[in-house]
């Protein structure tokens, strides 16, 4: 299909309805900038693995943490689909389908993902989409005006698989399995091939000291810092070069053509990063360069593989158009299976619907930001520690809503009665009255910073403590003073209240329902809730409920097999 015909039947895309989790795509007022969080563009050639599915869900926590820290601040989430290029060209061909019926087949399985597992983005972007093209284009133009593009002629080394030319410097020559000799990028590991062949070319060296600069001022703009600081050791060593941003159209026919010339393709990566504008309205009219919109993003989370393509090529176009810069990158790193990378020609790559199918999907998002949290390593999906953090969850959490709401304890304290922390002498000097007085500030400081990890075990460390201090003062027994058990459930009951809101971004299924338990009222799940002295009225604590039932799959989560 000749390029000018394809941008021609491209269509508009509608987003994919919110769920509901209280964000919002539109600002209450021009005057607040609304929160704006990203996943990757997905490569939708094949189906979701579990690494989408951990992009996903790390996006959504931060997404749902910001409606619940600032409730009156619109929340603007995208996610969705990068559908150009020669890999899904090629890909469609080899199912036997035209390249947009091949994406709109798959951009559903990412859709289904997003519905299935509880992901409150806001939109789901499509590069297909008539207005994303329309401000692809008009990119372009911006450029072209500036004199930020030329057309020279291009060598190098180009992945079909990953999509880009790579520099000398980062190619290697390797011997695969069978003894030959190939050429691969030494980032990725995807095999290369020489091309030589007409291109525009963007002056990205241009912007080299720029982006030094905006590096060495602004410290935690990429986590973990050990990217923030390659970026930088980079850009300090290694001269960029200007980057290619055209494909002959007799070569890619599947992308965006290049304004005023049919002979050219805009190169799939500008197509796609610039969906990280186009899917808050971009280009914007009204003078203040998209904050109104969201702009610039306050959390992209994007795959080590591809923070060369978002630390220095995006901020270098948003430069060029002198607009802000991503305020963070998160670059998380790689799942893997028994400790062996994820490919499909080994068969391990998992398959997060079948996940969730077998393990529920709170506990999936448990383990992924429990596990997955620090960001730093490549970590390991195994069903055995899948399993063990459900046993964990089940007993910090489960068992003890369960036993803090048992008939037996219900019978032995007054509902309408409430001792006053810091004056009622059975409050005082408990391990856990102190957790819970600082655990909001644990909790702001470690998300604030993108430390998941660390927000999750202060959540965990106070349902530790109040299985600890039910387990030591038995306030079922009868031989437990009444006043004590008394004491004793109402900060329990106040631990799992104050969690309970705390777990709202990580597990919203199993919060809501743990909230629900302890008849706390919708309108009272928010931050300030989260007080230990401020414990908004209950409807009334129900008795039996059990929060994490026993699975009656006896099936294990296999390895997709497409």
């Amino acid at each position: 299909m000749h390029s000018g015909l394809l941008f021609r039947s491209l269509r508009r895309v509608p987003p994919l309805r919110r769920q509901p989790c209280r964000l919002s795509s539109s600002a209450a007022s021009s005057n607040v900038k609304p929160y704006y969080v990203t996943t990757p563009i997905f490569y939708p050639n094949s189906v979701p693995h579990i690494g989408h599915l951990y992009s996903m869900v790390v996006a959504d926590i931060f997404a749902r943490y910001a409606c619940l820290r600032h409730p009156d601040r619109p929340v603007h989430f995208v996610t969705g689909t990068d559908e150009h290029g020669l890999k899904i060209s090629k890909a469609a061909q080899a199912q036997g389908m035209q390249p947009l019926a091949f994406c709109d087949m798959l951009s559903e399985h990412f859709k289904g993902l997003v519905q299935k597992a509880n992901i409150g983005s806001t939109r789901f972007a499509r590069t297909t989409s008539r207005e994303h093209c329309d401000a692809v284009q008009y990119l372009w133009r911006q450029l072209d005006a500036k004199g930020l593009l030329y057309k020279d002629l291009h060598s190098g080394w180009y992945s079909v698989s990953d999509e880009c030319f790579y520099p000398e410097l980062q190619v290697t020559k390797v011997v695969d399995s069978e003894g030959k000799e190939q050429h691969v990028s030494m980032e990725t590991g995807s095999a290369v091939e020489w091309m030589e062949e007409e291109n525009y070319k963007f002056r990205l060296s241009s912007f080299q000291g720029v982006l030094e600069a905006h590096y060495a001022a602004n410290k935690d703009s990429i986590y973990p810092p050990q990217h923030h600081e390659a970026i930088l050791q980079q850009l300090r060593t290694v001269p960029l070069q200007d980057l290619s941003v055209s494909r002959p159209s007799a070569r890619l026919t599947w992308g965006v053509p290049v304004p005023d010339d049919a002979e050219h393709t805009i190169y799939v990566w500008i197509d796609a990063l610039t969906v990280y504008l186009s899917s808050i309205g971009f280009p914007w009219q009204d003078g203040n360069k998209g904050k109104s919109s969201g702009w610039p993003s306050d959390v992209q989370v994007i795959g080590k593989d591809i923070l060369r393509f978002h630390a220095i090529y995006f901020p270098a176009m948003l430069s060029a158009l002198d607009l802000p810069m991503p305020q963070k990158l998160l670059a998380h790193s790689h799942w893997t299976m028994d400790r062996r990378k994820m490919s499909k020609s080994v068969g391990n790559v998992v398959d997060p619907m079948a996940a969730i199918d077998e393990y529920g999907i709170d506990v999936v998002r448990y383990y992924l930001a429990e596990i997955g949290g620090k960001f730093k390593d490549d970590v390991d999906w195994s069903p055995a520690l899948v399993e063990a953090r459900r046993t964990e969850i089940t007993s910090l959490l489960g068992n003890l809503l369960s036993r803090s709401t048992s008939k037996a304890i219900r019978a032995r304290v007054d509902p309408d009665k409430r001792l006053i922390y810091g004056e009622d002498p059975l409050l005082k000097h408990r391990p856990l009255v102190d957790i819970l007085q600082r655990l909001p500030a644990d909790m702001d400081a470690a998300m604030s910073e993108l430390r998941v990890y660390d927000a999750v075990g202060h959540i965990r460390a106070a349902l530790t403590a109040a299985n600890f201090l039910m387990s030591d003062s038995r306030p079922w027994a009868k031989s437990t003073p009444s006043a004590e058990a008394q004491a004793v459930s109402q900060v329990v009951l106040d631990c799992l209240r104050i969690c309970g809101v705390f777990l709202q971004p990580f597990m919203p299924s199993k919060a809501a329902t743990l909230l629900d338990t302890l008849g706390i009222p919708e309108d009272c799940r928010a931050w300030e809730h989260t007080d230990l002295a401020r414990a908004p009225p209950s409807t009334g604590v129900c008795s039996g409920v059990i929060l994490f039932p026993k699975s009656t799959s006896t099936s294990t989560v296999s390895p997709s097999q497409n």
